[in-house]
C-alpha cells in the first residue's frame, strides 16, 4: 500500500526550488496533445496518425505571499526560456517537465479579505513524463 506525501513532490524552476504554494493543487503538469490520432477509411481501416508535437503545460498556483512569487514575476517578464521539472520522490515516482519552458503571462491579480492565489502557467517546448 502506497502513502501519497505533498512534501516529497517539488517544483524546480531553472534549478530554483519554488515554495509557497496556495491551498488545493499545488502543481498540475500535461502534454497538449494525445500521442496520436486515428481516421478510419472508406472500407473500414484505421489509419493511426502519430503526434509529434512536443508541447506541455505546467500549472502551479503560489500564494500572494510566496516567497518564489517575485521570482516567477521576473521569469514570467523574461524572453529567455528555462528548465523546468516537477518531481514527485514518493511511490511511485514520477518526474515531468523539460529544459525549455517559459511562462504564457503574468498571473491574474485578485484582492480579497484572504490572501489570494497566483497561477503561473508554463509552456514546455520538450515536454517529456517519467
Amino acid at each position: 500500500m502506497f502513502n501519497y506525501d505533498a512534501n516529497l513532490c517539488t517544483l524546480v524552476v531553472d534549478g530554483r526550488f519554488i515554495t509557497g504554494f496556495d491551498e488545493g493543487a499545488m502543481v498540475s503538469a500535461a502534454k497538449d496533445e494525445e500521442s496520436f490520432s486515428v481516421k478510419v477509411d472508406a472500407q473500414g481501416k484505421p489509419i493511426i496518425s502519430e503526434t509529434n508535437n512536443p508541447l506541455g503545460t505546467i500549472t502551479t498556483t503560489l500564494s500572494q505571499t510566496s516567497p518564489s512569487y517575485a521570482y516567477l514575476m521576473q521569469k514570467a517578464k523574461s524572453t529567455q526560456e528555462f528548465p523546468i521539472w516537477v518531481t514527485y520522490a514518493g511511490e511511485p515516482a514520477e518526474k515531468a517537465g523539460g529544459t525549455r519552458a517559459r511562462i504564457k503571462k503574468t498571473p491574474d491579480k485578485e484582492f480579497a479579505n484572504e490572501a489570494g492565489g497566483r497561477e503561473f502557467v508554463f509552456q514546455v517546448f520538450d515536454y517529456t513524463e517519467e
